[in-house]
């Protein structure tokens, strides 16, 4: 198994993975040891062994280079360093190379497949297990019993201990994983957030600005295309109020997207008591393009809705009243507010549909979209288009419809 991002050096186009430094230290400190011993005599056998002294090197020195690919092929590694460590049992033996098997057995678990990771653990403990009980029967003597126990420490502990540190970087991992993907979906969150408020305060711009700016396009260019010094003074009289209004109702956003304690109050949120004024306002603007309007409201005397459900409808007929001031031909606009407890709002205004004289002011199509996007946030309809006009009236009108429900249950914000 080759480690992820292993180095490598190259012989003859073959390539072989360079060995993790800790795993050369670790190799270079077993053979030192051992040999070490060695020359001291130090053998973990003394006298019993069946080969001469110097057949102890050749598995301290398997055991050795075994040491230095642990982590690249932990499962092959393991396999040969059982080898080479019952081979150490007919010579005189050397402790480290015990030492060195039992961390191959550890590296085995840490670095080897999942499968490995299972089946090590079992094995040695059922190796370490079938020797204790093999020694009884063979030396019917209790040091039997410490036969078993070196068996497990240099078999079954390390491989159990293998385990615990690989759960622990499982774990480790893990938790890193949930850690990154919670941020990702916290960044996700914020950034649907910002859209999300962005998108709210272009409406409000668009809303609350609009009106005034299609009011002082219109009277602007109505004042330079017409030699007449009284209708000249008016419009610059219309001009002068529209800039007014406009530039407090950007000091009215400005004061909400401040965060500060110094500034003013913000204004309450238009209501739909607020109509009359707004249509009073279009016919100041509207006038000079030969358009007259008229307000129906037939809602329950006293009723009130909640504050997204006013904010919206506020907004779809003050966007609806400005489309009409800037594209509308000569004629009525009319708009009609009706519902009942328990009952949806429906909010309609329509406009003469067709060729327009005079000056008018440009549209991007931003005003219809932000109506559409008020609605759906209420879970409401929205139908906006040409349609016939009534009998005795344009052949053709503009309508605009929207249907907010009473929201009894929940409030979203508009």
């Amino acid at each position: 198994m080759r480690q992820a991002g292993a180095r490598s050096v190259f012989d003859g186009g073959v390539t072989f993975p360079r060995p993790h430094r800790d795993d050369v230290f670790l190799a270079v400190a077993g053979l030192l040891s051992g040999l070490l011993l060695w020359s001291l005599g130090l053998h973990s056998r003394g006298g019993h062994a069946l080969l001469p002294a110097w057949t102890a090197l050749v598995p301290l020195t398997v055991m050795a280079a075994l040491e230095l690919v642990r982590r690249i092929m932990p499962r092959t590694v393991l396999n040969i360093g059982t080898v080479a460590v019952v081979a150490d049992q007919f010579t005189p033996g050397n402790i480290a190379t015990v030492v060195m098997f039992a961390d191959l057995v550890y590296a085995a678990v840490l670095y080897g497949t999942p499968a490995t990771a299972r089946r090590v653990p079992v094995t040695t403990g059922l190796i370490s297990i079938g020797v204790t009980i093999g020694f009884l029967a063979w030396l019917r003597d209790p040091v039997a019993l410490l036969i078993g126990v070196v068996t497990a420490l240099v078999s079954f502990f390390p491989a159990v201990t293998g385990v615990i540190v690989r759960n622990h970087r499982d774990a480790a991992d893990s938790a890193r994983l949930r850690a990154e993907q919670t941020a990702l979906l916290a960044e996700m969150d914020r950034t649907q957030a910002v859209v999300a408020e962005r998108a709210r305060m272009a409406r409000e711009l668009h809303d609350m600005v609009a009106n005034h700016l299609s009011a002082i396009a219109i009277h602007s260019t109505a004042a330079l295309s017409l030699d007449d010094a009284a209708t000249s003074r008016q419009a610059l009289g219309v001009i002068r109020e529209n800039s007014v209004e406009g530039l407090a109702e950007m000091r009215r956003l400005i004061g909400l997207l401040r965060d500060s304690s110094g500034d003013a109050e913000p204004a309450a949120a238009p209501t739909l008591d607020g109509l009359e004024a707004l249509v009073e306002q279009a016919r100041s603007n509207g006038g000079s393009s030969g358009l007259t309007f008229a307000l129906d409201d037939r809602r329950d005397a006293g009723e009130r809705l909640p504050a997204p459900v006013e904010l919206a409808a506020y907004r779809i007929v003050q966007e609806s009243l400005t489309n009409a001031i800037k594209h509308a031909a000569a004629g009525e606009v009319r708009i009609s507010v009706s519902g009942a407890t328990g009952q949806p709002l429906v909010v309609t205004v329509t406009s003469p549909f067709g060729q327009r004289q005079g000056p008018r002011a440009p549209g991007s199509g931003a005003g219809l979209v932000g109506m559409q996007e008020r609605v759906a946030l209420l879970d409401g309809t929205f139908e906006a288009g040409p349609a016939a006009g009534p009998p005795g009236g344009p052949q053709k009108i503009w309508c605009v419809r929207a249907e907010l429900p009473p929201l009894n249950d929940k409030e979203p914000s508009a």
